[in-house]
């Protein structure tokens, strides 16, 4: 196993340091222009790193995209925790499936990467994710079940495409199928 030493110019592991302004700069840069309006020129430019240092890091925009995301995901899965904490059984699976929906709506990354993602067609990535299922079992309480995992995901990612009229519309659905 090879040992990173922290590199005391830069305050930490030097290549981790770089990843993390990486996607702190690309995530800005995706805020303000959008993912079709950056490319990995312009996050080079900000960043104030060469090309192929960005491409060391992140092969290509793709990468990077997930990288955002990832970090996105993260943040959203750790309100989502809290939000869901003091519930057990099925009030903990409508709460999990109603609160990730709320917090992938009010974040900017994850909102905005969600309607690319479904305008390009690929939002089956995130269906069968075998991630957002370890997290949709981790933050409903259930036991581990793939099926189960991937069908918490499909109905988030439902929800998200496809809105019904106010947030009781969607509570009472949700409410109704999961018992």
């Amino acid at each position: 196993m090879v040992q990173q030493r922290v590199d005391w110019l830069a305050g930490g592991v030097r290549r981790s340091v770089a990843a993390d302004r990486i996607v702190g700069t690309a995530t800005q840069l995706f805020q303000e222009r959008g993912f079709d309006h950056v490319g990995m020129d312009d996050v080079a430019a900000a960043v104030g790193c060469s090309r192929a240092t960005l491409y060391r890091h992140y092969r290509g925009k793709p990468a990077l995209i997930d990288a955002v995301m990832a970090r996105a995901a993260v943040s959203v899965a750790e309100r989502v925790s809290v939000a869901v904490g003091r519930y057990e059984g099925a009030r903990r699976i409508v709460e999990a499936i109603l609160a990730s929906v709320s917090a992938v709506r009010s974040d900017p990354v994850l909102a905005r990467g969600f309607a690319v993602s479904r305008a390009g067609g690929s939002d089956s990535a995130f269906a069968t994710s075998p991630e957002l299922g370890r997290l949709a079992t981790l933050l409903t309480g259930i036991a581990p079940d793939d099926e189960a995992a991937q069908w918490i995901v499909r109905v988030v990612l439902s929800l998200l495409s496809w809105p019904l009229a106010d947030a009781a519309s969607e509570r009472r659905m949700v409410e109704r199928f999961v018992r």
